[in-house]
């Protein structure tokens, strides 16, 4: 497994050609409160990781490490909704705002093309704020338990992503658990970790969807869903995804 806290970051590149990019967290979740960055612009030194994109599972941590010019912030702690706006502006900056999706009609089951503008994205409006620590404080409904919690970094969905790639074939990888041990950190104002884990061990399915739904409505980000009408006049919904189809251009096709 790569460890990602022990790679170092250059900082020959802060003073390259840059723009700057506003975070959907406005920085609350960040030690240095940065509520926007300095990202580099996509270069010929920057066409290798693309290249690699097909056979390289980190090549978004690689290719965001070039480009985001902050000594402060580190890749593996920013937020995804943080890494997907980073990513939308290097996009962008290098092959326009049009997206062109190939999408299913559920009438015919025949694809066809649907162009997106990407600009058109907006921020979420979470109905809840962190408070200064990063954290948010909810009330389960079958336990009754107060637990406070927080949203995945990028490290840490990589982490246990590259756990679960890992995992003995033909068995079942625990990623819930792996997932709410990192999200849950309090519980009923204690931040013990072995009584926490013990509690999502044993957590019901409705306090489990209940903090899902909780962190996915007032985690910021974007508002990804992409809702058009197929050649047959059916509605088709579909959200943007951040792997190498999302840098096609780069490969000519």
């Amino acid at each position: 497994m790569e460890n990602f806290q022990e790679q170092e970051y250059g900082q020959a590149n802060f003073n390259l050609p840059h723009d700057i990019v506003k975070l959907p967290s406005g920085g609350h979740y960040y030690k240095s409160k940065k509520s926007s960055v300095k990202v580099g612009y996509l270069t010929a030194t920057d066409e290798d990781i693309l290249s690699s994109a097909v056979s390289n599972n980190n090549f978004l941590y690689q290719l965001l490490r070039n480009k985001i010019y902050e000594p402060e912030l580190r890749v593996e702690e920013l937020l995804e909704g943080d890494i997907q706006t980073i990513l939308i502006f290097l996009r962008n900056s290098s092959f326009g705002p049009e997206y062109t999706l190939s999408l299913t009609d559920p009438a015919t089951n025949r694809t066809f093309p649907h162009t997106f503008i990407l600009d058109s994205l907006t921020f979420k409006k979470p109905s809840v704020l962190p408070d200064q620590d990063g954290l948010f404080e909810t009330k389960l409904p079958r336990s009754g338990k107060v637990v406070k919690v927080r949203p995945l970094k990028f490290g840490e969905r990589q982490e246990i992503q590259n756990m679960t790639d890992n995992y003995p074939q033909g068995m079942v990888a625990p990623q819930t658990l792996w997932t709410f041990t990192k999200q849950i950190v309090e519980l009923d104002g204690s931040s013990d970790k072995p009584t926490i884990v013990e509690f999502i061990k044993n957590m019901p399915i409705l306090d489990s969807k209940h903090i899902r739904r909780f962190i996915d409505e007032n985690e910021p980000g974007l508002n990804l869903s992409v809702n058009t009408k197929a050649p047959s006049g059916e509605n088709v919904s579909t959200r943007i995804a951040f792997g190498v189809e999302f840098f096609r251009p780069f490969f000519g096709v």
